[in-house]
């Protein structure tokens, strides 16, 4: 075993032949588990083993918040302790893979991003990239929109490629989100990519975001999709297509947001600044509006 910082490796840090970094940050941006279902099946394509964690994730966590789980029959036979985790895989002909599973921290949030960076550093990362979901008022009939920023030269060109709208925000936040500036500072290109997913649905495993968010890394990293990717992500629309049709309160609402939609697109493309006002208008006036799981 290896120590960087807080973290517990399970070899040196030269194992790794300058990674790109894929992260997700939960639960902040974690909205219908789109980043972690992502993960999995990136660690499941490439065979990604498992490399490293916090050391003693108690200084970090508050486990009556996120709660260990049991395993009991006939006495304890195991318990599964909340963690950041760390999974390592090759790829042939391109850079490693690292795969952060970023579980924010009730305490020591600047040790926390001091040790990420000592990771960071030590691998030599090519590029960090954090992914995730967050609701938006958007309609489940149109392209899921990316937003998203880069910092570096590097990131700046990621975010362009992928065609994300800019992110203007001022707000409550994550202290995780200093990782992303200063991986930027060090030299290492750092992009920010979120998936804005329809307000009105909520789904455990929500694999139209997910789709969109392999769309972008095999435009931008070469990580290929998958067949299936597409036929679940079809599925879920049948499934969200009826759930609407027997909501009365999502047919009316689901016109409206397209309309707005596309001219919130119309917005981009012309470069103007895209208002989320008329749209958190009409949540307020429609009530009833969330169908519930799909």
């Amino acid at each position: 075993m290896v120590r960087l910082g807080a973290f517990r490796l399970s070899g040196p840090a030269k194992e790794c032949r300058r990674p790109l970094v894929l992260a997700v940050l939960r639960p902040w941006i974690d909205v219908n588990n789109v980043g972690s279902l992502l993960l999995k099946e990136l660690k499941e394509r490439y065979g990604a083993r498992r490399w490293g964690e916090l050391a003693m994730p108690g200084r970090f966590y508050d486990f009556t918040r996120y709660r260990p789980v049991i395993d009991l029959e006939e006495g304890i036979r195991g318990m599964a302790v909340p963690n950041t985790t760390i999974y390592r895989a090759k790829r042939e002909g391109e850079n490693d893979l690292l795969l952060l599973r970023l579980l924010e921290p009730h305490n020591l949030a600047e040790v926390y991003i001091a040790s990420v960076m000592k990771l960071l550093k030590a691998v030599e990362a090519s590029r960090y990239v954090l992914l995730g979901s967050m609701y938006d008022a958007v309609p489940h009939t149109r392209p899921l929109l990316v937003s998203g920023y880069g910092m570096g030269a590097g990131g700046r060109e990621d975010v362009a490629r992928a065609g994300a709208a800019p992110i203007t925000y001022r707000g409550p936040s994550s202290l995780l989100n200093l990782i992303t500036k200063e991986a930027a500072d060090a030299g290492i290109d750092a992009a920010v990519f979120i998936v804005s997913l329809p307000q009105y649905v909520a789904v455990d495993e929500d694999h139209q975001g997910k789709l969109r968010l392999l769309e972008l890394l095999s435009t931008l990293y070469n990580i290929p999709i998958a067949g299936e990717d597409f036929e679940k992500a079809r599925e879920q629309m049948r499934m969200i297509d009826l759930r609407v049709e027997t909501t009365p309160e999502a047919k009316l609402l689901l016109p409206q947001l397209e309309k707005a939609y596309d001219a919130r697109v119309g917005e981009m493309e012309r470069g103007d600044e895209s208002s989320l006002s008329d749209l958190e208008e009409i949540f307020r006036n429609t009530p009833g509006h969330d169908i519930g799981k799909a």
